[in-house]
């Protein structure tokens, strides 16, 4: 109610700031991407109608007497990439603006022109860059509009199964990846990521959906390697999103209404200042409805909100000043009645778990940008970002059947609170970047620095048992198949503060007019680890000539230890930052402006890993060690026209070792192959079609043997699970096919979308994980079949 309160009041503020406009028209503003200068002289073509028009002085154009209709334009100038915008909607009586960056020709390719998609061609990313645009991520089936789904089809990105938002990129984990929205990093990017489910500790999995709503997000730019040392404090992959902003010439709304929820948007001036645009979207999701539909009542009340606010003020003609806020509640409910609904615990995405989840996330933040220069500029970032958890974990004891049937009752023994965590964590940062483009080289030198704080409790309300334990978990007698966790080796209560400081600088020149270097180097401080690390990294392209080029990188990548983790350590024990090396070699084709094929081997060292000694106990050290290889291979085609598409093949292999003496096995994200096929059809203006399908290795499970009552007592009969093989065995292999089309069509002055979303159509069950049930002595899983969703969006 409060978050269905909130979106209410919200769209009903925003509007108020309504102003009506005669004629339709496209206006917009064309910087250059490295120097951020208004770029004159570029032409606008729109392609429907052959309206042309050519930027001013300070790089603005203006396109009037258009009717109403979705247009796509293309942005040319001489010596740049060509770019084009796909299904701009214009609405009756409304100017659609935006705000746009063409990217140097700095290496000509000569027998082709290629298109730049937003920093798919900077010669500083050359290595694993990848790029979606607004209309390809809400395009993406099975995606539901969630940018982190619509990632998951990119070479080297695996997704955690087909209930999950997270990523695991090239051999390593989920939290292992570097995301960015506007410049400023965050803490956390999915909801329903709930903390101590797994045996009191994270699970590994992540999350389940995206704290950002569909269309929020303008563009995406992705490096699943080999980033420059700009980006840090994270050793897998690079994520910058670029969040919408504000049409400054007149408002516009949308809604979206599905079986989950609703989502509503506005887009246009501030309505307190002229120079001042704003965006702001509120969305509510409740999932009981779907669960229902669904068969999953028995799985508990998951609901969450997601609100933004992002204002650009056009301070003078050299400082542009954005604002952004975001906040990201969510719940999370699951009850005896729950528990009961579900019939039998040997049941997939069953268990005897029982609790509550209240998590709140939040990020303020400036972004001074100044032209200091004709070609150097200067960004300055203040930000403000938290996160509260509140958890409540506990288990149900219900009466069971040989067979795992739950017998009916009217009264089941359970304890709601068993574990309780608390984990607020805040932060308050600066960055400075300033970037120089000189005739031969272009520098980017920059320094962070912020204030962390911690306030973290875990308590264990008594001694509990773990089920599932280790060939060298401690054990007082070799007969005795259970744990024993005492609140004494589970709790933690944690309270302090650090700084974490960075300095970095990053060069990019061009010799021999065809190859580009890109060398960096990179310092941080992380308070809570007392580490210095110095961390070189260099990137490069070479050009061989017509359409085809060669990419390589290498370097150092640290990444700082979880929060959680530190908090829940010992006193006096702190844990070192992790370190990854990176090695990375490809190759890129153009067979046209906007195809392209790539293929990229890669191999990674990891030391100083943070493992877990004993299971269930919170106690860390830093002997892991690990390795991972493999490639990428993808024939990509861009939304340029009327589809777009990818069929991409991963082949990956990644191993671990904790050195606790049970030697080298498979990292729970090692999938030897991966395919994926994406295509998306438009036929005509009405109508669009997409569909996606993948495939996956099974993930890696443990192997074990099973303990019959452990307790040698018949009425309290309990199994237990030794394991004797990490990984040692594998899942079912992933197969999913997803599938969605869209309907537009026009009502006097609203557009209506009319859409159907399916996430595995084949019904075919995934499995993300195993778990053991000690209660019947069987493993269920974790995962999901079809999830379909369906609903209208309207724009006016």
């Amino acid at each position: 109610m409060y978050n269905r309160t909130v979106c209410i009041i919200f769209f009903m503020l925003i509007s108020t700031m309504l102003v009506a406009q005669n004629n339709s028209a496209i206006k917009g503003k064309v910087v250059e991407y490295r120097t951020k200068q208004p770029l004159a002289g570029a032409t606008i073509a729109i392609r429907e109608n052959n309206f042309v028009a050519v930027t001013d002085s300070t790089g603005i154009f203006f396109i009037p007497n258009l009717s109403a209709g979705t247009y796509t334009v293309t942005i040319t100038s001489i010596g740049y990439y060509d770019k084009t915008l796909n299904d701009i909607n214009v609405v009756p009586g409304k100017t659609y603006y935006f705000e746009t960056e063409l990217t140097e020709d700095a290496i000509k390719l000569n027998d082709v022109t290629v298109r730049a998609f937003k920093g798919e061609n900077n010669p500083q990313m050359p290595v694993s860059a990848f790029a979606l645009s607004r209309e390809e991520i809400f395009r993406s089936p099975g995606a539901q509009g969630d940018i982190f789904r619509a990632i998951g089809i990119l070479p080297g990105v695996v997704s955690s199964g087909g209930q999950y938002s997270a990523i695991a990129v090239r051999g390593q984990g989920t939290s292992d990846n570097l995301f960015m929205a506007d410049d400023i990093p965050l803490f956390q990017v999915s909801h329903l990521e709930i903390e101590g489910f797994n045996t009191g500790f994270n699970d590994p999995n992540g999350g389940r959906f995206s704290i950002f709503a569909p269309r929020v997000v303008e563009n995406a730019t992705f490096q699943g390697g080999g980033f420059g040392a700009q980006y840090g404090r994270k050793s897998s992959s690079y994520l910058g999103l670029g969040i919408k902003e504000g049409n400054r010439t007149n408002p516009l709304y949308s809604g979206q209404f599905d079986l989950i929820g609703f989502t509503l948007m506005y887009d246009g001036p501030s309505g307190f200042d002229k120079k001042t645009s704003l965006f702001a979207s509120a969305r509510y999701q409740n999932f009981d409805l779907l669960l229902k539909m669904i068969g999953l009542t028995h799985s508990g009340s998951p609901s969450y909100g997601d609100y933004m606010l992002k204002t650009i003020t056009e301070i003078n003609a050299r400082n542009k000043l954005s604002f952004i806020a975001m906040f990201n509640p969510e719940t999370y409910k699951r009850t005896v009645k729950n528990v009961l609904e579900s019939k039998n615990l040997n049941d997939d995405n069953n268990s005897n778990f029982i609790g509550q989840s209240k998590v709140s996330k939040a990020v303020v933040g400036l972004n001074l940008r100044t032209l200091t220069g004709k070609s150097s500029y200067l960004k300055n970032i203040l930000y403000y970002r938290m996160m509260d958890v509140n958890n409540d974990l506990g288990y149900t004891n219900p009466v069971i059947e040989p067979d795992g049937d739950i017998m009916p009752t009217d009264k089941i023994n359970f304890e709601q609170d068993l574990r309780k965590i608390e984990n607020e964590q805040q932060e308050v940062g600066y960055r400075s970047i300033f970037t120089q483009r000189g005739k031969h080289i272009t520098f980017t030198a920059g320094a962070d620095v912020a204030r962390v704080n911690i306030d973290y409790s875990r308590k264990l309300k008594h001694t509990d048992t773990l089920y599932s334990f280790l060939p060298t978990d401690y054990r007082p007698n070799p007969a005795q198949y259970y744990l024993i966790l005492t609140p004494d080796h589970f709790n933690a209560a944690f309270e302090d503060a650090a700084w974490n400081v960075s300095g970095y600088l990053d060069l990019s020149f061009t010799l021999f007019k065809r190859l580009t270097l890109n060398p960096g180097v990179r310092y941080d401080y992380t308070g809570f680890a007392a580490k210095h690390t110095l961390s070189p990294r260099i990137s490069g392209m070479l050009e061989l000539g017509g359409k085809h080029s060669i990419n390589f990188a290498s370097g150092i990548y640290y990444q700082d230890p979880a929060i959680a983790d530190v908090a829940s350590q010992p006193q006096g024990h702190r844990l070192k930052s992790e370190r990854t090396i990176q090695y990375i070699l490809g190759y890129k084709i153009y067979f046209s402006p906007d195809v392209k094929f790539t293929a990229e081997g890669w191999y990674k060292e990891m030391d100083d890993l943070a493992v877990r000694p004993s299971s269930g106990e919170p106690l860390l050290n830093n002997n892991g060690t690990g390795k991972a290889h493999g490639f990428d291979v993808s024939l990509t085609k861009r939304l340029s026209q009327k589809y777009h598409g990818q069929v991409s093949y991963s082949y990956m292999d990644s191993k671990r070792d904790d050195h606790d003496g049970l030697g080298e096995y498979n990292y729970i994200f090692n999938l030897p192959h991966v395919i994926s096929l994406l295509g998306s059809y438009k036929p005509n203006d009405k109508w669009i079609f997409s569909g996606k399908f993948r495939y996956a290795s099974g993930r890696p499970t443990d192997q074990y043997i099973v303990h019959s009552d452990v307790f040698d007592n018949a009425g309290y009969l309990r199994y237990a699970q030794e394991v004797k093989e990490k990984n040692g065995e594998r899942l079912a292999d992933f197969i999913s096919l997803d599938l969605r089309a869209d309907y537009k069509f026009r009502l006097k002055k609203i557009g209506w979308t009319a859409f159907f979303d399916v996430v595995n159509v084949l019904n075919r069950f995934n499995e993300s994980s195993a778990l053991f049930q000690p209660l019947t002595g069987k493993t269920y899983f974790l995962g999901l079949a079809v999830f379909p969703t369906f609903g209208m969006r309207m724009d006016f």
